[in-house]
């Protein structure tokens, strides 16, 4: 499937990608747009007014897609679910949250597109989510 977000993705928009890529669609591709009209007909919108997903009451995107594919019960991707609320919106303050928000500023400083930067967040989310999940 196409996936759909706005340009110049920043903390949800990041971590939805991600979240994406490795728990619900392994195959995603991303189109990054300026505007919804710009959105392909096929694709599946995120984080923007109007998309499939999107912020609902007071849950951001990665939130809700959590909900939606029934990934929510991941202690591991609820504490990460946690550190994007924050960031992306405030709240209650998280302790990882801006050690997040430095490793993704660092990435965003590299990156000379917005399929770099989610390749950097990628790694980023990946190191995030090995360290919250429970031993086995």
């Amino acid at each position: 499937r196409v996936w759909a977000t706005r340009k110049s993705p920043w903390v949800d928009r990041l971590a939805s990608g991600w979240l994406i890529k490795r728990f619900i669609d392994r195959e995603a591709k991303f189109v990054w747009i300026s505007r919804p009209s710009e959105c392909p007909k096929k694709a599946v919108g995120f984080d923007y007014d109007g998309a499939a997903f999107t912020h609902v009451k007071n849950l951001v995107t990665f939130e809700v897609l959590l909900a939606s594919f029934g990934l929510d019960e991941d202690p591991a991707l609820r504490a990460i679910a946690a550190a994007v609320h924050f960031l992306d919106v405030g709240g209650i303050p998280v302790a990882d949250a801006n050690g997040l928000a430095t490793m993704l500023k660092g990435a965003k400083e590299r990156a000379r597109s917005d399929d770099v930067l989610l390749a950097e967040a990628m790694r980023v989310f990946d190191l995030l989510y090995s360290a919250y999940r429970p031993a086995d």
